[in-house]
C-alpha cells in the first residue's frame, strides 16, 4: 500500500489554512502547516515534502523567499504560489524564481485541486520525468539528436522546464525544431497524457483567429450551425503550443492575454467564461522584443508568454552534430518509404558539415532526401547533395523540356518524373529493376520515388 502524499501549507491566516487542509485531506494528502517563512524552512529540513504551497505575505518574508529556499535546497519539491487577484507581476517573479505554478485569490477549489493533482505527478513513480518514454498514446516520431555541450544544456533545460507549469516563449531560427523542443516539453511533463495541440498562427485567417482559440455558440454568426470547441478547450488538461506567435493581429493579442490570465475563454456568442487549465508555449523566429519596440507586439503579453525563454541552436552553432543528425534523418527516411537506410561517405559529411543551413534541420532533412533519389546506389556521394554551390549538369534535351505554364516547380518536376517513371515501366512491362536502369538510379531510389509520388503501376 503506497504512502499518502505529504504537503507544506504556508500561511498566516489560519482560515485558508483550515480551508487548505480540509481540501488536500480530502484528496487523500496529508499536511503540516506553517505560519511563518522561518517555520517553513524548519520543517523543510524535517520532512520530505511531496508538495508545497505557500501564500504570499508571511510575517517574516514572503512567498517568493521560500520559492527561492526551496529551488536552492530541495530543487525537486514543487511549490506553488497564492497570489492576490490580478496580481500577475508576482506570479511571474514567482515562476522565474522557480514556482511550479501560481493560484489567485479568492482561491478557486477546482483550479487547486488540478495544480496539486499536476505537481504531485512530478515525484510519483509512474512518473519519472527525468526517464520517461513516450507510450503509443503520446509517441514523439523525432527525437532531439546531438551531443555537443550547446544540445546537452539544452536537454537539461527542457527537463528542467517539464517540472514546471510556466509559460515558455521557444526562440530560434526557422528549422531549428521548436515545435520538436515544446513536444518533449510537454511530453516530460505531467500533463503528458493530455493532448499536445500545436497552432500555427500565422496560418489562421484573422477574421476566424477568435473562433478557432475560443470557439464559438451555435448562431453566433453566419455559418455558425453548431456548437464549437475551440483550440484552448481542445488543449484541457495538456499544452497549447502556440507557433508563429508574432503573427497574431493586436487585436487577438489582447484577447489571448486576458485567456491566459483569466485562465477562463469566452466562446463567440456565449455570455459565460469557461475556465481552462492550459499550459501554453510558444514560439518565433522573429525577435519579438524588437516587435515590442515597434509597436507590432504587446508589452504585457510578450512578458506574460516570456516568463522563461528557451533558445533552440542553429546548425551551424553545433556542426559536430551533424553527422549523427544526418545518419538518423537517413534512417527516418527509410523507415517512412520501408527501405534499406543509405550510408553516406565521409566526403559528403566533410561538405554537410561546412554548409551554414540557413533553412536549419529541415533544409537538412530536404537535402538528404533529395540525394537519396539521385544517389546510383546505396551510398550518398558529395555529388549526390546539391548543395547550394553545387550544379546539375545541363541535360542535352534541357531545352525541349516541355513549358512549367505559371505551374509551381515542385509540381511541375514531380510532373515531369512521373511521365518518365511510367515511360520506363512501360517499356519494360511494369519490371521496376529494369525501369530503375533505364532511368540511371538504384532500385532502392526507385522505390523510393514511386512511394513519393504515389506511383501504382500494375
Amino acid at each position: 500500500m503506497s504512502k499518502m502524499p505529504l504537503a507544506l501549507i504556508v500561511d498566516d491566516e489560519p482560515d485558508i489554512l483550515q480551508l487548505l487542509g480540509i481540501t488536500l485531506t480530502r484528496m487523500d494528502i496529508n499536511t503540516i502547516k506553517a505560519e511563518t517563512l522561518t517555520e517553513a524552512k524548519q520543517l523543510l529540513g524535517k520532512h520530505s515534502f511531496d508538495f508545497c504551497l505557500t501564500d504570499m505575505k508571511l510575517p517574516d518574508g514572503d512567498g517568493i523567499d521560500l520559492i527561492k529556499f526551496i529551488s536552492e535546497n530541495h530543487n525537486k519539491l514543487p511549490v506553488a504560489l497564492i497570489t492576490a487577484h490580478g496580481n500577475m507581476e508576482t506570479a511571474i517573479d514567482a515562476m522565474k524564481a522557480g514556482a511550479f505554478d501560481f493560484l489567485s485569490k479568492p482561491v478557486d477549489l477546482n483550479s487547486l485541486r488540478t495544480l496539486i493533482r499536476n505537481a504531485i505527478k512530478l515525484n510519483s513513480p509512474s512518473a519519472n520525468t527525468s526517464d520517461k518514454t513516450p507510450t503509443k498514446k503520446n509517441k514523439i516520431k523525432k527525437q532531439l539528436i546531438g551531443d555537443t555541450d550547446i544540445m546537452k544544456a539544452l536537454k537539461r533545460t527542457i527537463l528542467k522546464l517539464a517540472r514546471s507549469q510556466a509559460p515558455v516563449y521557444i526562440n530560434g531560427e526557422s528549422g531549428t525544431g521548436k515545435e520538436l523542443v515544446a513536444k518533449l516539453i510537454h511530453h516530460k511533463g505531467p500533463r503528458s497524457e493530455r493532448a499536445f495541440v500545436p497552432v500555427n498562427c500565422g496560418a489562421i485567417p484573422s477574421e476566424l483567429m477568435e473562433s478557432e482559440f475560443f470557439g464559438h455558440i451555435k448562431g453566433s454568426f453566419t455559418g455558425a450551425v453548431s456548437d464549437k470547441k475551440g483550440l484552448f478547450q481542445a488543449a484541457e488538461g495538456g499544452t497549447l503550443f502556440l507557433d508563429e506567435i508574432a503573427e497574431l493581429p493586436i487585436a487577438m493579442q489582447v484577447k489571448l492575454l486576458r485567456a491566459i490570465q483569466e485562465k477562463s475563454i469566452r466562446p463567440v456568442g456565449g455570455d459565460q467564461e469557461i475556465p481552462v487549465d492550459t499550459r501554453i508555449l510558444s514560439a518565433s523566429h522573429k525577435d519579438l522584443l524588437e516587435l515590442v519596440e515597434q509597436g507590432n507586439f504587446r508589452q504585457d503579453l510578450f512578458y506574460r508568454i516570456n516568463v522563461i525563454e528557451i533558445n533552440v541552436p542553429s546548425l551551424r552553432e553545433r556542426r559536430d552534430d551533424i553527422e549523427k543528425l544526418a545518419n538518423y534523418l537517413l534512417s527516418q527516411l527509410a523507415a517512412s518509404h520501408e527501405l534499406v537506410a543509405a550510408k553516406i561517405s565521409k566526403e559528403a559529411i566533410d561538405k554537410l558539415v561546412s554548409y551554414d543551413y540557413p533553412g536549419n534541420i529541415r533544409e537538412l532533412e530536404n537535402i538528404l532526401e533529395r540525394a537519396l533519389t539521385l544517389a546510383n546506389d546505396d551510398l550518398i556521394d558529395a555529388d549526390d547533395l546539391l548543395l547550394p554551390n553545387q550544379t546539375i549538369s545541363k541535360s542535352k534535351n534541357a531545352d525541349s523540356a516541355p513549358s512549367r505554364d505559371g505551374m509551381a516547380l515542385d509540381e511541375y518536376l514531380a510532373n515531369i518524373e512521373t511521365k518518365e517513371i511510367l515511360d520506363a515501366l512501360e517499356r519494360t512491362n511494369g519490371n521496376k529493376t529494369k525501369a530503375a536502369k533505364i532511368l540511371g538510379i538504384s532500385f532502392r531510389a526507385m522505390r523510393y520515388k514511386l512511394d513519393k509520388l504515389d506511383i501504382h503501376y500494375d
